[in-house]
């Protein structure tokens, strides 16, 4: 075979060959192509047994063209097999209609945290009867929360054993407010009656955890300045409050109590879901739970806020936000709230 001959057989057998790949029907007819023309006994290692009776020279040539078959027919049957292969999974998600565009595990759904859906059904409930919301800072001097609240300066809610006091360098005395009034005082300090507002927020007491007292909770405190605001007043709107909260057939009741801020005074309580008001150790024994402290807004406070007690009158109340949602979804321990245990958090 001369040098021109091997040209023209390199030439017949890739565009034989190339022909057969494009041709061929699946992957089974791609091996045998492979096999026939890359093979131990294949068209292309029939060919090049022949360059042992080339000169020197004509292996130069003869050499390269061999390689350059070789890597043609290759690169057309890895082509064709590429082919067959994105064909072949087409074909089966076609059959499973499969959509590649949907996640590939369903996900795991969140919920809302449970203080979260109390405190809203609670602030929802007070701004249809009227209150907007107003907020204050976490870090209070002893003024806005004590002093200007008519709560005097050897009162034990301001002991260390009762209150968080800040370290914050500054001359004035700071706390972490133990109650939303702070909000209240301040609101009262920048407007004039009538006002009607409801302070949502956290708040922290010096007390130890268990079943019923955390040291951080939260708070919701509504106030109600305008003239000729009474103690009526207050028991509308707190009747109907916990009517919205626990339903119509919910049985609430006032007592008289005392709060340096309000005179008069009264504690709200509701009969105890847990035991249906026969007593047990959440409502220790009662059958009652005690669910907020109100009252008619002291005229001292509202003095040190600016406004004219002989003119203006009002109402204040604040209740513990864990606690009603405690009765509200039957949870008879507060920490529930803080462990974040998926499969109570997943119920709400």
């Amino acid at each position: 075979m001369t040098i021109t001959e091997f040209k023209t057989t390199c030439s017949a057998i890739e565009q034989e060959y190339k022909a057969k790949i494009a041709a061929a029907a699946d992957l089974a007819a791609v091996e045998e192509l492979r096999v026939a023309a890359l093979g131990r006994k294949g068209a292309l290692t029939d060919l090049l047994k022949g360059l042992k009776d080339f000169s020197m020279e004509d292996k130069k040539v003869a050499g390269p063209l061999g390689n350059a078959l070789k890597g043609a027919l290759s690169a057309a049957l890895e082509e064709k097999t590429a082919f067959f292969a994105a064909k072949q999974i087409n074909d089966e998600l076609n059959k499973t209609c499969l959509d590649l565009t949907l996640p590939a595990f369903p996900a795991p759904q969140g919920h809302r945290h449970p203080l979260s859906v109390a405190m809203d059904r609670m602030t929802t409930i007070l701004a249809h009867l009227g209150f907007e919301w107003a907020e204050g800072p976490w870090v209070e001097d002893e003024k806005h929360n004590f002093d200007m609240l008519n709560i005097p300066k050897h009162h034990p809610a301001r002991d260390a054993q009762d209150t968080f006091f800040a370290d914050t360098g500054s001359p004035i005395s700071m706390v972490l407010r133990t109650h939303t009034s702070n909000v209240q005082s301040r609101f009262m300090e920048k407007h004039r009656p009538p006002l009607r507002i409801m302070a949502p927020g956290r708040v922290f007491r010096n007390d130890s955890l268990d079943a019923t007292h955390s040291p951080v909770f939260h708070q919701i405190e509504g106030l109600y300045v305008d003239k000729n605001v009474s103690m009526a007043d207050l028991k509308q709107d707190l009747t109907a409050f916990m009517k919205g909260l626990f339903g119509n057939k919910a049985e609430i009741r006032f007592r008289p109590s005392f709060f340096p801020f309000t005179e008069p005074s009264a504690e709200v309580d509701v009969k105890c879901v847990f035991c249906q008001g026969k007593g047990c150790p959440v409502c220790k024994g009662s059958g009652w739970i005690e669910m907020l402290g109100s009252g008619v807004v002291h005229p001292n406070v509202l003095k040190n806020c600016g406004i004219d007690p002989n003119e203006y009158s009002g109402y204040a109340f604040g209740m513990g936000v864990e606690r009603l949602a405690m009765m509200m979804m039957n949870i008879n321990d507060i920490r529930t709230f803080y462990e974040n245990d998926v499969r109570v958090l997943s119920q709400f």
